[in-house]
């Protein structure tokens, strides 16, 4: 099974989404003139602001009797699921298949998938849809709303939630797993229960838990491994020029026995690239939609940054270690136990433990977020409440059991081939309503060179689509 599901992945990646994602990416680039590049400072001034104030800065939605999730929490929910096992995990075996060059394919997608993200963030908050506890929005909503097509608007649904809510969240479970074995020697079987039950707290409490611990984790986690990961490069910090050296040759072939051939590098680095930063992917939108702003391009910055936080910052980290270690070319090393091996190299036996513990945490907070963007979708296929309480026990408690027994390689390929999918459905899409984000950002621009601290947008200013905007 697993060839046959390699093989298929290989056309994907090999023919079609990775041309597909750098042309949607450069597109996105052009339209929006560098959002990504130019509008860093108003990036990080939304996300300090709404970190500061515990909501949105100028936001007046949460006070409609709502229960609202702040910019910064949805913010956090996103980079829980960025953050995981494709920053620990995933960098590893994107050098040990593709070799160093996949790291600068890997920065390559994040930079242009940047304005992507930023594309389906902020239609994710344009099409957004009021509920009863929260807002609630995705590309599946985007789809209906401003597509009017009910049977691509399904099949994103049925889609995300079985690659995030199954399929991924088996990933980061068995990462864990390996983990833990790897560190303490612990059964996997004690580790999936444990998991399975912690996670079922957590994800039948609904995004407001999901928020308040995704605001806890993502902060703690990123910090300890960047501290830890900066302390291992300062201490060799004579053999960066080296690593950098080795990533650019080899990312363009021109050391052809460290990483095979450049096809495989640049397929490895934006295949998990794209598993860690999610550009593109159609996930973020779902919890960018559930934030309370004045204006969509809010969460469109926001959620920019994540991919930035995420594959410019923790997977580099990650890379350089395991660079500097010199043993991404032991072929017995792969997934997670290089990047294990890597630390140990670098810092003593104490290192596979501290990563047994980041990847805890960095998984965890992935497989509760994971959840919430298949609930979103469960949510906008049907409002059954047995349907919705039989998705938490398989997605918390079966699909987490499941990867924590699975094999490394079925668990990747399964995701590789779902994430191909989903991504094709959702480029479609944002390419075609596209024209809404450039519209909105040149509004949000525009108020801010007047003078307008906090931008607001109201429907009227797109009055084709009026009637379909119900939050604004």
């Amino acid at each position: 099974m697993p060839e046959q599901i390699n093989a298929i992945n290989d056309a994907l990646w090999g023919y079609v989404l990775v041309a597909a994602l750098v042309a949607c990416g450069l597109w996105f680039t052009w339209r929006t003139r560098g959002v990504q590049f130019r509008m860093v400072g108003e990036m990080f001034r939304l996300l300090a602001d709404t970190a500061g104030s515990g909501g949105t800065a100028g936001d007046k939605e949460g006070s409609r009797g709502h229960r609202h999730i702040s910019s910064f929490q949805a913010f956090a929910v996103s980079v829980a699921t960025r953050v995981g096992t494709g920053n620990l995990a995933g960098v590893a075996t994107a050098i040990a298949i593709g070799g160093p060059g996949s790291v600068f394919w890997m920065w390559i997608i994040a930079l242009i998938g940047s304005a992507t993200a930023f594309v389906e963030s902020t239609l994710g908050q344009l099409f957004k849809l009021r509920q009863r506890e929260s807002f609630v929005g995705g590309p599946a909503y985007y789809i209906l709303k401003g597509l009017h097509c009910r049977w691509m608007a399904y099949l994103f649904a049925v889609l995300i939630t079985l690659t995030f809510g199954l399929v991924y969240n088996s990933i980061q479970s068995n990462t864990i797993c390996g983990a833990m074995h790897e560190a303490f020697g612990w059964s996997p079987w004690v580790v999936g229960c444990v998991l399975a039950a912690t996670a079922l707290v957590i994800v039948f409490g609904g995004i407001h838990r999901i928020a308040n611990v995704s605001a806890v984790l993502v902060p703690l986690m990123a910090i300890g491994y960047f501290v830890l990961a900066v302390v291992i490069i300062a201490m060799n910090i004579q053999q960066v020029p080296h690593v950098l050296k080795v990533i650019v040759t080899n990312a363009f072939g021109v050391e052809q026995g460290l990483g095979g051939a450049i096809g495989a590098t640049i397929m490895s680095g934006v295949k998990r690239g794209l598993f860690s930063n999610e550009a593109g992917e159609g996930s973020a939108p779902n919890v960018a939609a559930t934030a309370s702003a004045t204006h969509p391009v809010k969460q469109g910055l926001i959620q920019a940054l994540g991919v930035y936080t995420d594959t410019l910052l923790v997977c580099s980290c990650t890379a350089f270690v395991i660079l500097i270690s010199g043993l991404y070319e032991t072929p017995e090393l792969n997934g997670i136990a290089l990047t294990q091996a890597a630390l140990n190299s670098e810092i003593g036996s104490f290192g596979p433990t501290f990563i047994a513990l980041a990847i805890l945490l960095f998984a965890f907070s992935s497989i509760i977020g994971n959840y919430y963007y298949g609930e979103a979708n469960i949510r906008f296929m049907t409002s059954s409440s047995a349907v919705l309480a039989a998705y938490r026990l398989f997605s918390g408690g079966v699909v987490v059991m499941f990867g924590a027994l699975a094999s490394l390689d079925l668990v990747w390929s399964l995701g590789d081939l779902f994430m191909a999918l989903l991504t094709a459905c959702n480029l479609i899409a944002i390419i075609a309503l596209g024209k809404y984000a450039f519209r909105l950002l040149d509004n949000y621009r525009c108020q801010k060179r007047e003078g307008t601290k906090e931008p607001v947008f109201h429907r009227d200013l797109l009055p084709e689509i009026a009637e379909e905007l119900e939050c604004w």
